[in-house]
């Protein structure tokens, strides 16, 4: 008897989530220079789904404080920003509000290191 092997279709469906809220305080200097950014005080890196929703949040956070757009990726959903580590912080809460409160979106704690 023949063995029939069952073929699995595997599909990404993103959720409406921030999934990362991240701030760098103090980074080391190798990190720009890895990253091919402006030194800062500070990096706060996001991720996002959909991935487009890497635009809204970039144009949130810089309308929320004095921040620059270290990386914007809409097709990975990927987001750094870079400045003072309380202007970082005062963009990612700013993001995660205006998603959480407006958009329903799934938002994630903000962590430090």
């Amino acid at each position: 008897m023949e063995e029939q092997k069952q073929r699995v279709i595997q599909e990404y469906v993103p959720g409406k989530q921030l999934t990362l809220a991240h701030v760098i305080a103090n980074p080391d200097p190798v990190l720009y220079t890895k990253l091919g950014i402006e030194d800062q005080n500070a990096i706060g890196i996001l991720t996002l789904t959909p991935t487009e929703t890497a635009i809204i949040a970039a144009d949130i956070a810089t309308k929320a404080a004095n921040v620059g757009i270290g990386y914007l990726d809409r097709f990975t959903g990927s987001l750094v920003l870079t400045g003072e580590v309380a202007a970082v912080e005062m963009a990612i809460e700013a993001v995660n509000a205006f998603l959480q409160d407006k958009l329903k979106f799934a938002t994630a704690p903000i962590t430090r290191s």
